[in-house]
């Protein structure tokens, strides 16, 4: 019991780590200025994926620039909450059994596919 107990700690404190260790890149490291992974969709096909932007996007919302991180990519705001959701649902699947059915549900998985689909047609308009 007591095993299990550090190996939560330890994981959600990893966790954390990697997330303040996301944070501190993308505040520091401007995307448009310095080296930054480029989409190998985008350079096949010269269409957008629907996550092309979101590095700009994260720096500019850093730096509380939410307008210019909407107009870089707006599935950011909705895709970093959902993310979120997810771990702590999946973390909490013992806790919350009938949440995290809920969540899985395969109608709910596919309404969010239909949704970032949409989004990936809508932009290439």
């Amino acid at each position: 019991m007591k095993a299990a107990r550090s190996m939560k700690i330890l994981a959600v404190a990893a966790a954390v780590i990697a997330l303040v260790c996301f944070c501190m890149y993308y505040y520091s490291h401007d995307p448009d200025t310095t080296f930054s992974f480029k989409c190998t969709f985008k350079m096949l096909t010269g269409y957008d994926c629907p996550g092309c932007g979101s590095q700009r996007a994260f720096h500019a919302f850093l730096h509380g620039e939410f307008a210019r991180a909407w107009e870089y990519n707006p599935l950011v705001f909705f895709a970093v909450p959902a993310a979120v959701y997810y771990l702590v649902v999946e973390a909490g699947r013992y806790r919350w059994p009938r949440l995290h059915a809920a969540s899985v549900n395969p109608f709910v998985l596919i309404a969010f596919f239909i949704a970032i689909l949409a989004f990936w047609i809508g932009r290439n308009l």
